[in-house]
């Protein structure tokens, strides 16, 4: 018997779900929490299968049938339903805000490193996409964007607030040129968000202060390797990122070299890092605890993914060193500071520190680029640091002895 409007309105919920059939495969389920859902069954090549036509009463007895008989009618074209509704469903996410931003970070993302790409896709996906993510990009407008930004803005995050705004202005750039919109609303709105403040990373400069944090660090009464990241972050100079991200893979200890690939450095190049001693002491006690695993510094949740961002920032903060006082990004101003104080050269130091080339003809310059000077000068830092940790008078290699 076909069902009927009054039937399905009064169907009631039992202790167990149940089926109402209709005709030619439409049938209703009703749930013992009261939900009742339309359903179509079909077979194709030989196998039954099964498509959703929606819930009621959002989707009526009529509505429902319609349905069906475009399902029917796709079978008699010799057209799967339910490749056809994946086709459909993936079409319409083509045309949202989420789905042009999901495709213009997978071609963007190979000219990235791999923490830079993460950070833009974990800001769409916390700050954007649960608020117009689902939006036709083509008839977004920029008193729907600002919301978005305000969140953030109220929050007090105004540089990222700039940062989600420029990625929101590329995202519909990408889809202006794909044919999937005619205008960016996000130029709109430039101008509109408070200038960030000018922040620099805190970090210590004076000898005596650098001698007391590196004693306070050899006292860490947190898990042994996170003790091993803070002795090496001062040593090494590199970013936080690439610190927590290490992989046994990458170095090559009796080399006393570090090599970081290119897809996890922010200018895209493979970073040679030398080891001084000290660095290879703290690897090779280190190694026996994680090396069975992928990452230096696993996290607690897990050995195959790395330790958080977070997490070098806490350890500072349990030894007493506040925000505005040091930062696990702080020990590469540290030692540029330093460094420079101790008159060696600025293209050695700038290159050990991976930071970007501006004259095109020297960038093109192969990846161990000052390595022999950058050895001699990671030996002499890791030496100058331990002297301040024993407050001894410490005279550094300078300048004028880089090339002898």
């Amino acid at each position: 018997m076909p069902l009927s409007d009054a039937l399905v309105r009064n169907a009631k919920p039992r202790e167990r779900r149940y089926k109402l059939f209709d005709e030619t495969g439409l049938f209703l389920i009703v749930t013992p929490q009261g939900g009742k859902w339309w359903r179509v069954r079909y077979r194709w090549e030989g196998r039954e299968q099964t498509l959703s036509l929606g819930t009621y009463p959002a989707v009526g007895l009529k509505r429902a049938r319609l349905g069906r008989d475009e399902i029917l009618e796709q079978l008699m074209k010799g057209i799967n339903p339910s490749e056809a509704r994946k086709a459909e469903d993936l079409g319409a996410l083509r045309e949202t805000f989420e789905g042009q931003a999901r495709q213009w970070h997978e071609s963007r993302a190979p000219r990235w490193s791999s923490v830079h790409a993460s950070r833009i896709l974990h800001d769409l996906e916390r700050d954007v996409f649960p608020w117009i993510g689902k939006a036709s990009i083509s008839t977004l407008t920029a008193p729907q964007i600002k919301p978005v930004l305000a969140r953030i803005r109220d929050r007090g995050a105004i540089e990222s607030a700039h940062r989600i705004l420029q990625n929101i202005g590329q995202v519909f750039r990408y889809a202006i040129a794909g044919g999937h919109a005619e205008r960016n609303p996000a130029a709109d709105l430039k101008g509109w968000l408070p200038i960030p403040a000018r922040t620099h990373f805190a970090a210590l400069t004076d000898p005596k202060a650098i001698g007391a944090l590196l004693r306070a660090i050899e006292g860490y009464q947190g898990t042994f390797p996170v003790r091993c990241a803070l002795r090496l972050a001062p040593r090494l100079m590199v970013r936080p990122g690439e610190l927590r991200q290490a992989e046994w893979s990458e170095f090559d200890l009796d080399a006393a070299e570090w090599r970081i690939p290119a897809g996890k450095m922010k200018m895209r190049q493979e970073h040679i890092v030398p080891l001084a001693r000290q660095c290879v002491a703290i690897l090779e006690e280190l190694q026996p605890l994680t090396h069975c695993g992928r990452y230096l510094f696993p996290s607690v949740r897990g050995r195959n993914r790395p330790m958080s961002e977070n997490t070098i920032n806490g350890a500072l903060r349990a030894l007493g060193y506040g925000p505005d006082v040091m930062t696990g990004h702080g020990f590469r101003s540290l030692a540029s500071t330093r460094l420079n104080e101790m008159g060696w050269p600025p293209d050695v130091i700038e290159r050990q520190l991976a930071h970007a080339e501006r004259n095109a003809v020297r960038a093109a310059y192969n990846r161990a680029l000052y390595l022999p000077e950058r050895k001699k000068m990671m030996q002499s830092w890791a030496d100058y640091l331990d002297g301040l940790a024993s407050s001894a008078e410490v005279t550094a290699l300078w300048r004028g002895q880089v090339h002898g």
